[in-house]
């Protein structure tokens, strides 16, 4: 391969040419479907006569609108209902794969991907949702897509766009106990801003991203598109290779051992240009709690929330509101903060490893008196792994409520919801005003061990204080 970076090696191969607009069209390797953006994608195929190209390319799931206590069909909200029968029907006519509750492979779409092997290095996947960039843990282009461009990918299997330029974005160091993949990039999106990586694809490097897990590497990459990133990937490694040896997806014997050569060939060489450099030292993150309403506004659990004039001029309308919002004042830290409520889900962090930081937390203990605390796995593999742990028993003895798969509190598309000015706890990836259900709840995104942790003593509270961290 040549000396240039993984992004555009994998974006050339894919390159089918170049339109008249300026961009690049490229072939499109693996696309993921659920149910809430692929309604109107099908309805524009059948406007206009056309099939779907690759079926086989093309892989569906139900997570967003899914209740995860009741499942019971039809679905006491009717709208919800009604998208399950959509895609269901879509998916018969247009002969596409389609992991229904009954399936035992049915979860998030950013959790089943890759728990399948569909999510390999050097493909380009796109998905109707924002956390498309998840995949590039994998050392692949993931990109999230709008509508139209589903039904584009559908029809073509091919998808328009300009290319993004690439940042390097390096964590030296090693992480402290307690501090996970999840403070990680809430401290990357800290630095940068929220805005910070428009018109870049990042490259996580470094030797934090060396030793994390590929479910680690997945949080980070999920959360790129809150620094504004178009996608974010790590380069594929041997861990990458162990993960994905024996998936469904992926060859076995020998076809296997030259597929991961081709996947360790594609990393960027040690020459490779970047369009910027970032470097962050990992040993100086610490837990960390967003305490306003987008994910840039966080502060280290041990930090003092900043006032407006300690911002830049542009930003200072944006933290007023944010406190305003929150109920929080300058000056206040965040470590104390009450809380009603406690989410351990979302494609962010909602798989096996997430759930086992939590019990850790949880084993033994009880959550405090009115907190409502909810445990979501990610994928009915997930919570069949969880269960056969012992991780379900654990949750349900300390009084967390144990569901079924699905997107759950995230984004509220279903019956979890906050209600009211209820303060949230949350492992998931947005707190935008209205995010998860109440147009005036609130929420605090941290690490799936700082949720459990807020869980039992009612409020924000630094997780390196138990024990069991490591």
């Amino acid at each position: 391969m040549s000396t240039e970076n993984l992004f555009n090696k994998v974006w050339d191969l894919h390159t089918v040419g170049k339109l008249s607009s300026g961009q690049t069209q490229l072939f499109v390797g693996q696309h993921l479907v659920h149910e809430v953006t692929s309604p109107q994608a099908f309805a524009m195929l059948r406007d206009r006569g056309l099939k779907v190209l690759f079926p086989e390319r093309t892989l569906a799931t139900v997570d967003h609108i899914i209740p995860t206590d009741n499942q019971v069909r039809p679905f006491a909200d009717g709208m919800a209902e009604e998208m399950m029968l959509a895609i269901e029907t879509n998916c018969d006519e247009f002969g596409i794969e389609l992991l229904n509750l009954g399936d035992g492979r049915q979860g998030i779409v950013h959790v089943v991907g890759p728990e399948l092997g569909l999510t390999q290095p050097g493909i380009t996947l796109v998905c109707g949702d924002s956390h498309t960039s998840t995949h590039g843990a994998f050392g692949a282009i993931a990109l999230g897509i709008g509508t139209s461009q589903v039904a584009q990918v559908l029809a073509t299997q091919t998808l328009a766009m300009n290319r993004p330029r690439v940042r390097r974005i390096e964590v030296s160091g090693s992480l402290a106990a307690g501090v996970f993949a999840k403070d990680v990039i809430l401290a990357i999106i800290r630095r940068l801003g929220v805005q910070g990586g428009v018109g870049f694809a990042y490259e996580y490097a470094g030797s934090v991203f060396d030793a994390m897990t590929m479910e680690e590497r997945m949080t980070v990459c999920n959360m790129s598109i809150e620094g504004g990133a178009r996608c974010g990937y790590v380069n594929p490694d041997q861990t990458t290779v162990e993960f994905l040896r024996g998936r469904d997806a992926v060859p076995s014997g020998e076809s296997f051992e030259r597929a991961a050569a081709w996947w360790l060939s594609l990393a960027s060489s040690p020459d490779a240009s970047f369009d910027d450099h970032v470097t962050i030292d990992g040993s100086m993150i610490e837990p960390t709690v967003t305490w306003g309403i987008h994910p840039g506004q966080s502060v280290g659990v041990g930090e003092t929330i900043l006032g407006p004039s300690e911002y830049p001029v542009e930003e200072r309308a944006g933290v007023t509101e944010a406190l305003e919002f929150m109920g929080l004042e300058a000056g206040q830290g965040i470590c104390g903060q009450a809380i009603d409520v406690a989410f351990i889900g979302s494609c962010t962090n909602s798989r096996l490893s997430d759930l086992r930081e939590a019990a850790a937390i949880a084993r033994g203990q009880k959550v405090a008196a009115g907190v409502r605390a909810l445990v979501v796995p990610g994928s009915q593999k997930v919570a069949a792994q969880a269960e056969e742990e012992g991780l379900d028993r654990i949750f349900t003895e300390a009084g967390f409520q144990w569901r079924a798969a699905g997107c759950s509190m995230c984004l509220a598309m279903n019956p979890d919801k906050l209600q009211g000015r209820e303060m949230c706890a949350s492992s998931s990836n947005r707190n935008f005003k209205g995010r998860q259900g109440s147009p005036t709840g609130r929420t605090l995104l941290m690490s799936p061990a700082m949720v459990a942790a807020a869980a039992i003593q009612g409020r924000v509270t630094d997780v390196r204080q138990w024990d069991t961290v490591s």
